[in-house]
């Protein structure tokens, strides 16, 4: 195909799937002359696109007639292909009006259909390399194996892979983004919303978890926090939006994710494994006739509050934070405060179903010990092979995203059961896994019943880091809401 041809075609589909209309048609297509540094054009080379076409593969086939002109090297090439779709992609006033539109007439979940079909569209939202991430179910948790990002075993190294070099945008998630060339973010759009009465924003993420992953940006760069006006918000959330679920990592180093500098929550349209879980008992408390509280059947810390009235949701989650942030049990190893910070935070995470509201307020440690120096609430180092990111608020909710060396690593030890052979010296480290996969087998070692066994030793796994975080036992955590007022 032709550099015109290329071009011609990603015009076409821009028409068909991105709301570029006729009368833009000659404009969009110069601008993309500018970019390439072409200045003449036949009007020749037509090109007749599918209607099953995906940007990725209309963007390969530019970069390829591009790259055999001579017109950039592949080097450039994903610089150039953000530049190009940005030229095709609606401005962001455009876009909202349309979004508004559609939540007017069609209700919020059609338009968040629509937004997020036009950033996969657009190819701000690569969904074409999240197809590919592993992805299964085991011992009641979601396991995802993710290639699309490098992992980050120091947490600190995390955190500054979000900042700006240059000082702007802030950092990765500030609004100034939206277009910015310095961060291949051209195609970048967002849809402001209001919660607590204060400007925030939507956007997708890029590389998300879960079925429509996104995050909810406060307009304004402050740290992140949480307090009775969290709690509020989400319930603004969700009460705009019903069919997603919205929650807010702890504001603490180490398992509070790589944002910790502005204020956001994620969410999305998945139903978590947590969502689904039991209650191991329910309480309830005569200041609150209309609500509950119940202690999740969850291998974490997890205190689930229920009621059809936003002020108990805000009341109730207030209380539990204010007393869970000063808690002390030095015979637990919790110690809320010391020379080296805070270290007890809550991770609240709500969904809205036939109950009313249900917010389920994750109970947090950060503190470390001579054992435990990367935590003593996070992965013990036995699992570190497996997992020793920050167990943020996904994970925390039964979602668990693995680093993309495990692909290969764990296919090669899978090879070695399957053969009867011993670890090799590089994947010593796996003894565990190894010596618990073959467990699993009895004695049957054929390629589909290891790669099972495999998956339900992950699952397994992941389990035992959640349980890993839980700062209470099921007792423990009951015993907890009673000296709030609780009571079976």
């Amino acid at each position: 195909m032709s550099v015109y041809s290329a071009i011609n075609a990603l015009v076409q589909y821009a028409q068909k799937n991105l709301c570029l209309p006729e009368k833009n048609v000659d404009y969009a297509r110069n601008g993309i002359f500018a970019i390439l540094g072409l200045d003449s054009y036949s009007g020749e080379n037509s090109a007749t696109v599918l209607s099953d076409a995906t940007p990725e593969r209309l963007l390969d086939e530019l970069t390829k007639a591009c790259t055999e002109e001579g017109l950039f090297d592949l080097r450039d090439a994903e610089y150039y292909r953000d530049r190009i779709m940005g030229e095709l992609t609606l401005a962001p006033a455009e876009l909202q009006d349309i979004f508004a539109a559609k939540l007017r007439g069609e209700g919020s979940e059609a338009a968040l259909d629509w937004f997020y079909d036009y950033c996969v569209k657009c190819d701000y939202v690569k969904k074409s390399v999240l197809d590919k991430n592993p992805r299964f179910c085991s011992n009641g948790l979601v396991v995802t194996i993710n290639k699309a990002k490098p992992e980050f075993r120091d947490p600190k190294k995390a955190v500054s892979g979000n900042s700006a070099k240059n000082g702007y945008p802030k950092c990765n998630i500030c609004h100034e983004n939206e277009g910015f060339a310095g961060r291949n973010k051209r195609t970048l759009r967002t849809i402001d919303i209001t919660l607590g009465g204060q400007r925030w924003f939507w956007q997708y993420s890029p590389y998300g978890y879960f079925r429509q992953h996104g995050i909810a940006v406060n307009y304004e760069h402050k740290p992140m926090f949480v307090d009775r006006g969290t709690f509020v918000r989400l319930t603004d959330f969700v009460d705009m939006f019903p069919n997603y679920f919205i929650g807010c990592n702890a504001p603490l180093e180490r398992i509070g994710g790589s944002v910790l500098a502005h204020d956001h929550y994620q969410g999305g349209g998945e139903v978590l494994p947590m969502h689904r879980a039991g209650a191991v008992c329910t309480l309830k408390n005569p200041r609150y006739p209309n609500a509950v509280t119940e202690v999740v059947d969850w291998a974490g810390t997890v205190i689930r509050v229920v009621s059809p009235f936003r002020e108990d949701i805000a009341d109730i989650c207030e209380s539990i934070r204010a007393k869970w942030v000063t808690y002390e049990n030095r015979d637990l190893g919790i110690i809320p405060q010391d020379e080296q910070g805070v270290h007890n935070a809550i991770s609240p995470t709500l969904v809205k179903t036939a109950r009313g509201y249900e917010m389920n307020v994750i109970l947090r440690s950060n503190i470390t010990s001579q054992r435990y120096p990367d935590g003593v609430f996070h992965a013990h180092p036995e699992f570190h092979v497996i997992k020793k990111e920050s167990i943020g608020l996904i994970e925390a909710q039964g979602l668990f995203i693995l680093p993309g060396r495990l692909e290969s690593q764990l296919r090669s030890v899978e090879e070695l059961i399957s053969a009867n052979l011993p670890l090799t010296e590089e994947l010593k480290d796996f003894r565990m896994i190894y010596d618990e996969t073959v467990a699993r087998l009895d004695g049957e070692r054929g390629a589909d019943k290891v790669q099972a066994a495999m998956r339900d030793e992950l699952g397994s796994v992941c389990g035992r880091i959640l349980a890993n975080t839980a700062v209470f036992d099921k007792r423990q955590t009951a015993r907890f809401l009673n000296e709030l007022g609780w009571t079976l």
